[in-house]
Parts: C-alpha cells; sequence; structure tokens
C-alpha cells in the first residue's frame, strides 16, 4: 500500500511541478509584455494629415451602451471624421437612439442593416453594411459597448500615419462589471495572454495575427486587399480571423497598449460569460477535433488540476509520511501559490482589478474548463453555438483563433 502511495505521490508531483513551471513561463512572459509591449500614445510623430476616418459600429440590442459610445466617439478631438451607426436587427430600442443622433450630429450615418443571408455571422454582415457606406482612407472598427478617451482617434491615425502602418489595434482595458468576469477574466486572459501579446503579434518571425473587435483601424487599401469581412463573413471569432489575415497576407500591422484610452466590456453577466467561452473553443473543434480535445484537457490541467489534487496530497501525507509525501506537499504548495500570484498579478495589471479577486482561481478554472467542454459536446451533437440572441451553425470554414 505505501509502494502505491509513493509512485502515485512521484506522479503527481511530476505533474503538479510541469503545471508550476507552466505558470512561471506564464509570468515571466505577462511581465515581460507588460514591461516592453508599446503603448498608443508612444511613437515618434512625423504625421500631421488629417485623412477621413470612418468609424464602423455595429450594434446589436445594445441599447444600455450605444449612447455612451456614440458620446465619446463624437468627442474625439479628431477634426475629420464620420461615424456609420449599423442597427444590426436589434429588437430593443438601439436603432431608435442611433437615429436620435444621427438626426442631431451630421457625423453620425444611421444604417439599417438587412437581414443577414445565409452563411453570414451578424456582426460580420452588418460591419460589411457599414463599410458601403463609408468614404474615410482610414477605417475605425469598434463595439457598441466600448468608450474612447478623446484623443483616441487623433492617437490612432498619427500612429498608423507615422510609422507606416497598414493596420493597428489596440488592447483595451477591460471592464469588468460583474462578479464572475471579475473572477474568470483574470485566468482566463493569463493563459491566452502569451499567445496574442503585442510582443507576438508584433514579431515578423510569428505568424500570430489579431485584432481587438473593440478597438483596430486599418486602410481601406489593406482592408479590401484581405476581402473586407466578406472574406471572414462565416466566422464567430472575427476580429481575429481578419487580423490572422492581414499578418499572414504580410501587411504591416501594430498591437500596442490603449487601456489608458479604451474601455471595453468583455462579459456582462454568467451567462454571456458562459458563452463568450464556447464561442472561443467551437470554431477551434470543427478544425480540428484532437487539438480541442486536447486543448480543453490541458486547460482544465492548468486551471483547475492543482487545486483539485490538493484533498489527496493532504490525505497522502496522513497516510504514508514519507519524502513522497513531502516532495508532493511542497509541489503542491508551490503550484497553488503561483497559480494565486500570476492571476493576481493580471488582475492588477492587465483588468486593473483588487488582486484578491485571484483567490477565486479553483473557481474560475472550473468555469474555463466546463465552459470549453460544453462546447465539445455540444459542437459534436448540434454544431451550433449561441451569440447575442442568434444560434449559428459552426463550419469546418472557419478558423480557431489559437
Amino acid at each position: 500500500m505505501e509502494m502505491i502511495i509513493t509512485v502515485t505521490n512521484l506522479v503527481m508531483a511530476v505533474i503538479l511541478g510541469g503545471i508550476f513551471g507552466l505558470w512561471v513561463y506564464f509570468l515571466g512572459f505577462m511581465i515581460r509584455s507588460f514591461r516592453l509591449a508599446p503603448r498608443l500614445e508612444t511613437f515618434d510623430r512625423t504625421s500631421v494629415s488629417t485623412p477621413k476616418v470612418s468609424v464602423i459600429l455595429p450594434a446589436r440590442n445594445e441599447e444600455r451602451y450605444i449612447g455612451r459610445c456614440l458620446d465619446t466617439l463624437l468627442a474625439q478631438d479628431y477634426s475629420n471624421f464620420q461615424i456609420i451607426a449599423i442597427n444590426d436587427s436589434s429588437t430593443d430600442a438601439t436603432g431608435k437612439i442611433m437615429q436620435e443622433y444621427s438626426a442631431k450630429d451630421s457625423r453620425v450615418v444611421y444604417v439599417s442593416a438587412p437581414a443577414k443571408p445565409d452563411g453570414w455571422a451578424g456582426k460580420n454582415w452588418a460591419c460589411y453594411q457599414g463599410y458601403l457606406r463609408s468614404e474615410g482612407e482610414i477605417l475605425m472598427f469598434t463595439d457598441a459597448d466600448t468608450e474612447h478617451a478623446s484623443n483616441t482617434m487623433s492617437l490612432a491615425t498619427h500612429h498608423l500615419l507615422s510609422q507606416n502602418l497598414d493596420a493597428l489595434t489596440a488592447v483595451p482595458h477591460l471592464v469588468c462589471n460583474d462578479f464572475w468576469t471579475k473572477i474568470t477574466l483574470p485566468a482566463l486572459a493569463t493563459f491566452l495572454h502569451t499567445r496574442f501579446s503585442p510582443l507576438r503579434v508584433n514579431d515578423p518571425k510569428v505568424k500570430t495575427g489579431y485584432f481587438f473587435g473593440s478597438f483596430f483601424i486599418i486602410t481601406r487599401r489593406t482592408y479590401e486587399a484581405v476581402g473586407t469581412h466578406k472574406g471572414v463573413k462565416e466566422e464567430l471569432v472575427e476580429d481575429g480571423a481578419l487580423g490572422g489575415k492581414v499578418k499572414s497576407s504580410n501587411f504591416k500591422m501594430k498591437m500596442v497598449r490603449g487601456e489608458r484610452h479604451i474601455d471595453a466590456i468583455w462579459a456582462r453577466d454568467l451567462s454571456s460569460l458562459w458563452h463568450g467561452l464556447r464561442r472561443l473553443m467551437m470554431p477551434l473543434y470543427h478544425q480540428d477535433r484532437i487539438g480541442a480535445g486536447l486543448m480543453t484537457i490541458a486547460v482544465f490541467f492548468i486551471l483547475l488540476v492543482p487545486f483539485l489534487t490538493v484533498p489527496y496530497s493532504a490525505l497522502a501525507s496522513g497516510l504514508a509520511g514519507n519524502i513522497s509525501s513531502e516532495i508532493l506537499i511542497l509541489i503542491q504548495v508551490m503550484a497553488v501559490g503561483i497559480i494565486f500570484i500570476t492571476t493576481g498579478f493580471q488582475c492588477a495589471k492587465g483588468v486593473y482589478e483588487n488582486p484578491s479577486y485571484a483567490l477565486a482561481a479553483p473557481i474560475s478554472g472550473a468555469i474555463v474548463s466546463f465552459g470549453f467542454l460544453s462546447a465539445i459536446i455540444d459542437a459534436a451533437r448540434r454544431g451550433a453555438v449561441s451569440w447575442r440572441d442568434r444560434e449559428y451553425t459552426v463550419s469546418k470554414n472557419q478558423h480557431p483563433i489559437y
């Protein structure tokens, strides 16, 4: 019996040691990224021109947020812009609010998007309708639940032009309005940060390209060259897919930190958080079922296993108080500790929340793990995902963001 416990202890110690090593890497990479990633406001200004910017603003059932978003856009200190406000078949007062703003300010162009055709995701269709009505040499895409500092547009435009870029996206300050997002986003952001850090996106040797839907600007020429949103019409994570096409087409793109200028909401409550997690995983499943399964298992081990094994470690210590138990307890404490430290760091420096939310890491690990698992089960059974009051069939043509 003691031999079985000893072997089990050593096997678990190796697994937990590997998880500990991964979290050390996550923490080190985040520190490096936060320190070295360029900021929206930091660049050598050489351009003083003000080409027309067309803001593409799609919205579906956003009556709670759309007014504040439009207010911050209309308050921009940039002198030459228009706002294409697209009502994406809203069933609330979103369209009415947009029309009121359009009637008061000629810079706001109201568009009521026709019903989306089959094969299109709703937001992609709305963005495309906005593009068809736009006039600007530069297109700026944003979301209805995003707020902008008054100099965001001018900084982004001059940054783009001064560095001769084709596209620029900014990491926003992700606002956490509810408890579930506050405890879950830090762990998820930590896990995804190494993949979509500015250090990777800005490295020409790395294939990763990504746009944050809350804010990216792109020259009209580049947008048309990669096929507009028509080229990613089926994608559920359309911003990531479009950014990937820009990078793979060898256009010059850049990701910067914009937390001081842009506030965006990733999820509004537990339901939208849950469906947002599922939306991330389903395209990966249809592209690569084995890869999606392995990803879900990896997430489960990285985020949740260190907490699930705590009772066994305590029990094993009492049953067999030998060196293997001591090693297991030590590595167990190290693994759990580094998760709390890393997610606490992400709370403070990444999402600007109280680091004490990191103490809920076991709950957030369970939400993310079972959210991904739920997506795989549903994708295998019916191949559909709910998003923004619509249900989408996920096809093999869609591309995962991973």
